[in-house]
């Protein structure tokens, strides 16, 4: 279900029983898109996530903590100068729109009370998250600023007069009567379901088809019934959050569907469901936009050493006539009393080919026999050094690949915090200049591996990058406990802490680390497992790089619930 009217109204209202009266004590932007402002209310910390992101839009409560930029972005900073200490007074939809006023009382530079307000719009690729002063109208700044260009209608950014969006026309289904709903119908047009979301505001194309869905075959009275049935749920704020999980999909609503087959899953808040339906997609999506020049750069260079293979194997190729040089020098050497100095080739007898007893070599007529002689043999040793010489670089090339290939797969599961720890490995391996050369170098962090727990309560340590990887396995981890890597596939160290591990304990660690590595998305995926003794760092090898020997191994399908779980135990 699309973030519509009604999940907005069920967000208000859960927001409404907590924030109200609560203190902004911290104001946080994570990503592009997103905010995470920490409220202080009724005793406890709360978290409230804004999102303005094109895929992701809504705003909720939520657990955790995401990794933030060490520089503030000039939104944050403006907000933090007018909002850090400021009340909430209360949180307000418009009508049954996707819009949210968040009012807030906070206290001018002179020490004056003052009104503020943070409006969210969740529009698609169009939502925003707006910081005006109400009483004036005016727009401090927008997450997303909107130029004339961009837009003729409305414009956000600093000291433009706030303008709504354009109203879309449609009713309130709170406030339908039978009469209208009916009346209003092209029955002969069907398509009964796109009719209501082209009439009331609020309902997405999933509650429409749900309301058809129960209504089922019969007249026009049970599609009033059905319709009056949900929307008195949403009067009177009767919210049963769920998941549906179908093969194809997984979809979240205020209500468990009926015309959605497949597993269900409900929630005590829709902000917990929330949390679980865009559990790492927004994540992920804000690594994209931190990594997109990174991962540029490193395509690049894989691709560069990909064009380099195939000209060393030309080359290669070439070279493979070193051996025929050797040949003509050596049979030119044994016949100089039969040639002379002018002659443009020699037919001589071939001993070394029984089945073509006579062959012809080219001569420069310049040279004597003898230095004819020792330019084939140049021409075999230039080839043969360069034959060894581009199987190095070849070799070369191809561990590079598999280096960048597998830095890039740990850049799609990384944090924030992960990124940068691969940009200094990178910057240590030469791959990215140092833009801080200037600067005194920072005091190096010890890298901090992922934390996962098993079913039966075995921690579960996943490296989520080279730096990690190379510090779990060959510092923190003890001999004896278990070290699983995908096999043949780019991916996470992972090391099972403890001393006897049991069959489930193994499949979960051998599904984390089939997660977190290039194969995610594979079935009966391989992965390898063996004691920390058996595994070795060959000396003078790159970040991560490791031989190991005595494995065994087994196959597994990653689950994204069973990962969660396993991510998050309390949850």
């Amino acid at each position: 279900m699309s973030f519509d009217g009604i999940v907005t109204r069920a967000v208000c209202r859960e927001l409404n029983r907590t924030l109200p009266g609560g203190r902004v004590t911290r104001i946080y932007q994570p990503g592009e898109f997103e905010l995470l402002l920490q409220i202080r209310s009724q005793g406890k910390n709360h978290k409230l996530l804004l999102c303005a992101h094109p895929a992701y839009p809504r705003l909720q409560l939520t657990t955790s903590s995401p990794d933030n930029p060490k520089e503030p972005p000039m939104f944050c900073r403006v907000l933090r100068k007018h909002l850090d200490g400021a009340i909430i007074d209360s949180i307000e939809q418009v009508g049954l729109e996707r819009i949210v006023h968040i009012k807030f009382r906070t206290r001018n530079d002179l020490g004056d009370e003052v009104p503020r307000r943070l409006i969210v719009e969740i529009m698609g690729r169009h939502s925003n998250i707006i910081f005006i002063d109400p009483v004036t109208n005016t727009v401090y700044d927008g997450i997303r600023r909107v130029s004339h260009g961009m837009s003729q209608y409305r414009q956000i950014y600093p000291g433009v007069q706030y303008i709504s969006p354009p109203a879309q026309n449609k009713a309130n289904p709170l406030k339908t009567d039978k009469e209208r709903f009916i009346a209003g119908f092209d029955y002969n047009r069907g398509r009964l379901d796109k009719q209501i979301v082209e009439r009331f505001t609020g309902i997405s194309p999933l509650l429409a088809k749900e309301i058809v869905h129960q209504a089922g075959l019969g007249d026009r009275n049970q599609l009033w019934d059905s319709f009056r049935q949900l929307m008195e749920k949403a009067t009177k704020h009767e919210y049963h959050p769920a998941i549906m999980q179908t093969d194809r999909k997984m979809v979240f609503s205020v209500w468990p569907l009926a015309h959605v087959s497949g597993k269900v899953t409900f929630f005590a808040s829709i902000s917990e469901c929330l949390e679980h339906f865009y559990y790492g997609k927004a994540e992920r999506n804000r690594i994209q936009q931190q990594t997109h020049d990174l991962m540029r750069k490193l395509k690049n260079e894989m691709e560069k050493n990909k064009k380099k293979i195939r000209i060393l194997e030309k080359e290669l190729k070439q070279a493979e006539k070193a051996d025929r040089y050797r040949i003509f020098g050596e049979l030119i050497t044994a016949n100089l009393h039969g040639i002379k100095r002018g002659d443009h080739k020699a037919e001589l007898v071939n001993f070394y080919e029984s089945d073509a007893p006579h062959i012809t070599i080219e001569l420069d007529p310049a040279l004597s026999p003898a230095q004819n002689a020792q330019r084939y043999f140049k021409k075999y040793n230039k080839l043969k050094a360069s034959r060894k010489w581009n199987r190095e670089q070849i070799e070369k090339a191809r561990e590079e690949n598999r280096y960048l290939e597998s830095v890039m797969v740990q850049m799609e599961n990384a944090s924030l915090g992960d990124i940068e720890q691969i940009r200094e490995e990178l910057i240590e391996e030469g791959w990215l200049k140092n833009p801080d050369r200037k600067r005194k170098p920072r005091k190096k962090e010890e890298p901090v591996p992922y934390k996962a727990t098993a079913t039966d309560g075995t921690t579960i340590l996943i490296g989520k990058n080279n730096k990690q990887n190379d510090y779990l396995t060959h510092k923190l981890a003890s001999a004896s406990n278990i070290w699983l890597h995908t096999k043949e596939i780019p991916g996470s160290h992972v090391v099972i802490r403890s001393q006897t591990v049991s069959e489930q304990t193994l499949m979960e660690a051998a599904m984390l680390a089939a997660y977190f590595s290039k194969a995610r998305k594979s079935s009966q995926v391989p992965v390898d497992y063996t004691q920390v003794r058996h595994v070795k760092k060959p000396s003078g090898a790159r970040p991560g790089f490791v031989t190991y020997d005595h494995q065994q191994t087994i196959y597994v399908t990653p689950r994204e619930e069973v990962i969660m779980r396993l991510l998050n135990p309390s949850s």
